[in-house]
């Protein structure tokens, strides 16, 4: 089962409306896709979003590092020896997590095709149906009341509600608004995107709990290199603080916990560089007796399948950031994991479950 090629190719799929945070305001949504063709026939699926405030990686640089780097490591080598073809991976190029984690979806595709297994089953198999929350983009607050509003008309449960862009004050009567709106039997949590310092982050956490405003959780309240921020926040509320951006490596993963910097977790692929590393975070967390969430940045379905087959094959992985999807204006994605409402599906087939991924569709 060796490597005979891995090909990419460009990717844009407009959204049905901005998505803002504190970090960045999307439009389109631009990623690479990845093919990886092995000598039985088979192929695997993989992609990679352009997210340069997050990860750094651009589409020209997640293309060159793949085309220029990446390849000509792995085109030959037989994948049932998995250990040394991941080594490689990781170890071909420094940094460029984004790039890994496409190649190394699709690697994690052929070997699961090749077991005749889902990949969710490959790996664990814990879930086979998991619930995704959905997410509120920063705007003003009635406007984010109304979206809050029609996001609990079709169904879902969790709101993930951005904050972080600008007074902290403003934030606070944004929550407020958005839960007035929906009541107290929907979920609340908050991502700041690193867009709070740690003392503005205590007062204004504490002043919501004493308002009553049940947040389930804040991600990522102060930048992502200030961990002795994000543990006086940790220590000095009540209300959960999920490490986000702060967690790319196993090794951050392991100063996070050893610190006791957060009592959470968000894993996404793009960060870690794909699944291989982020059962290693999650393993980590998992020992020291902290949850994990499975996230995504701005992905198609392709990218968001195979993210929910690693997230539903554990146990210490909780709770679930896949609405990506639901953003897009159109589904280039034939196959993969089905929506129906807040709740995702994995596909009941052999690998991540992808026919086809077009090149184009229509708007």
């Amino acid at each position: 089962m060796k490597i005979t090629d891995i090909a990419v190719r460009r990717q844009a799929v407009p959204l049905k409306k901005p998505f803002k945070t504190a970090l960045r305001t999307v439009e389109v949504a631009e990623s690479i896709i990845v093919k990886v063709s092995c000598d039985n026939g088979l192929a695997g699926w993989g992609e990679a979003p352009a997210t340069v405030v997050i990860t750094g990686d651009s589409l020209g640089s997640i293309e060159s590092a793949i085309s220029h780097t990446i390849k000509p490591q792995l085109i030959g080598k037989n994948l049932l020896n998995y250990e040394e073809v991941f080594h490689l991976l990781h170890q071909s190029i420094v940094g460029n997590s984004s790039a890994k984690a496409a190649v190394d979806m699709a690697i994690y595709d052929l070997l699961a095709q090749h077991a005749g297994l889902p990949l969710y089953q490959l790996l664990g198999g814990y879930r086979s149906e998991i619930e995704t929350d959905y997410t509120v983009s920063v705007n003003s607050p009635q406007e984010m009341g109304e979206d809050a509003v029609g996001y609990v008309r079709e169904g879902f449960r969790i709101l993930k509600i951005k904050v972080g862009k600008d007074d902290i004050n403003r934030d606070i009567d944004r929550i407020q608004e958005i839960r007035n709106r929906v009541g107290y039997d929907v979920k609340i949590r908050l991502d700041a995107n690193q867009g709070w310092q740690a003392k503005e982050a205590i007062r204004s956490i504490r002043k919501m709990e004493d308002m009553g405003l049940e947040i389930e959780l804040v991600e990522q309240p102060v930048k992502a290199h200030d961990i002795t921020g994000l543990k006086m926040v940790t220590d000095a509320v009540y209300t959960p603080i999920m490490a986000d951006e702060s967690v790319f490596s196993p090794a951050q993963a392991l100063e996070v916990v050893s610190r006791r910097a957060a009592d959470l977790i968000n894993i996404k692929l793009m960060k870690a560089g794909g699944i291989y590393k982020a059962q290693v975070i999650n393993s980590i967390a998992e020992e020291n007796g902290i949850f994990c969430m499975v996230g995504s940045m701005i992905e198609s379905r392709l990218g968001i399948t195979a993210a929910a087959h690693f997230a539903a094959s554990k146990k210490n992985i909780n709770r679930f950031d896949f609405d990506a999807p639901l953003l897009l204006k159109n589904d280039p994605v034939q196959g993969g994991v089905s929506y129906e409402g807040r709740l995702i599906k994995l596909p009941e087939v052999p690998g991540l479950g992808i026919k086809q991924v077009l090149e184009s569709v229509e708007a």
